[in-house]
């Protein structure tokens, strides 16, 4: 037996509504309702991230004093022929803040990206 022929349809021109989610640059460039959604959603996000930052080096940073403080004998102690105070405050501390630092960069720019994906829609 054969199948069925499908139903002709007339092409007149283009289709009049765009299948599929539209670009959403204008909403915040136009700075509409859906516009400052998003762009709350984003600044949101980047605060948040930024008080971890700040909570993770405000404890660890934080802690050493405290730390040489109700341990003298950390303080006292040497290495390599330098206070255990000076190596970990001046070998340590810095490498850190250096690996946050960038760890914080890419987080944003991974959130910023993300964003942009949101605004511009699926790739065509």
């Amino acid at each position: 037996m054969s199948e069925p022929r499908p139903q002709r349809v007339r092409v007149t021109g283009p289709p009049r509504y765009a299948s599929g989610p539209r670009s959403r640059r204008g909403d915040v460039h136009d700075q509409t309702p859906l516009g400052d959604v998003f762009l709350r959603s984003l600044l949101k996000e980047q605060l948040a991230l930024a008080i971890r930052v700040l909570a993770l080096i405000g404890l660890t940073l934080g802690l050493l004093p405290i730390a040489f403080h109700l341990w003298p004998r950390m303080a006292d102690a040497e290495l390599i022929g330098l206070p255990v105070a000076w190596v970990v405050l001046g070998g340590l501390v810095y490498p850190f803040l250096l690996l946050v630092g960038w760890r914080y960069v890419r987080s944003v720019e991974r959130n910023e990206r993300d964003f942009a994906d949101l605004v511009e829609g699926p790739p065509q």
